[in-house]
């Protein structure tokens, strides 16, 4: 099968864009690794397809495939490519686009700088959210985030599970150079109390508007940046009481800003039950850029 590609690259977290409006596409898992295999496809985090939608309120069906072909819930630097890759295409002019997920209706939208912004929607705390299942761990409150005591590698570790449409356990880590990521990052993602895996961020607290961040991805490993994981830190860390919107989060691929304000109230917002009774969270905002690499076609078997 011949495809056509776009190479793109949201702070560094790298993605193969496939049209499937303008071509015919039978992905399978063994295609999606061959196409994102560095070595001998093109390389990427994800490969990211645009569809026609299937729900009337939208522009766009997003789907989202791991290095390891799995398809999964959700890409906040895709979200951002995504834009500028159906713009580049003629397959829209708008600078807002409705675009369907698995996990629900997102809504990048290209700025005047070039920088796309993204509602993501709101965050879950509720444990179900995420597919995990905390029952017999150890839980304390830091402000208004439940935290629970994760074992890893025989010593506890203090997580936040925050659902950006798709799952994530963030921990505090004085030093993100100097973490432990791909040993316990692989260790978190595969816990079984996760029913579907998930990504387990490390942040590093600057000060109460600047924060570091590694991510280790299920199915991919650590990326150079995952932009729901940086919407996922600073959720936990604004619960916790420890950063205040807006705030600027430094990966190792470039800076992605993340507002979140959880009290506003635009009638979306969502009660959570995780959170604490009868606290509402708004949807996250987050902000960064969207890069074209390069285009080619590929053949694969």
């Amino acid at each position: 099968m011949r495809l056509r590609f776009t190479k793109m690259h949201g702070a560094g977290n790298d993605f193969v864009m496939l049209d499937g409006i303008g071509q015919a596409l039978e992905l399978s898992p063994a295609r999606v690794r061959a196409l994102a295999d560095r070595h001998f496809g093109v390389g990427c985090d994800q490969v990211l397809v645009v569809e026609r939608p299937t729900a009337p309120q939208a522009d766009f069906r997003y789907r989202i495939f791991n290095a390891d072909g799995g398809e999964v819930e959700q890409c906040g630097n895709g979200a951002r490519c995504f834009v500028v890759f159906v713009r580049s295409l003629g397959l829209t002019s708008k600078t807002a686009i409705r675009v369907q997920t698995a996990s629900g209706l997102i809504e990048p939208r290209l700025l005047p700088d070039g920088f796309v912004r993204v509602d993501m929607g709101p965050p879950s705390l509720a444990p179900a959210a995420s597919g995990f299942h905390p029952e017999g761990l150890p839980m304390r409150r830091q402000g208004r985030a439940p935290l629970w005591a994760l074992p890893v590698h025989g010593r506890e570790v203090w997580i936040s599970v925050v659902s950006i449409g798709n799952p994530h356990a963030v921990q505090l880590v004085e030093d993100v150079d100097a973490a432990p990521v791909a040993a316990d990052g692989a260790e978190i993602e595969s816990d079984s109390r996760f029913a579907g895996r998930v990504n387990a961020g490390f942040m590093q607290i600057l000060e109460r508007h600047r924060i570091r961040l590694r991510v280790w991805e299920r199915g991919t490993g650590e990326t150079l940046a995952c932009g729901t994981g940086a919407c996922a830190a600073v959720v936990s860390g604004i619960l916790q009481g420890r950063l205040q919107s807006p705030v600027e989060v430094a990966t190792r691929g470039g800076s992605l800003r993340v507002e979140w304000d959880p009290g506003a109230d635009d009638g979306r917002a969502v009660e959570q039950r995780g959170a604490g009774a009868g606290v509402r969270l708004a949807p996250v905002w987050m902000s960064g850029s969207a890069v074209r690499v390069y285009e080619g076609e590929i053949e694969i078997e």
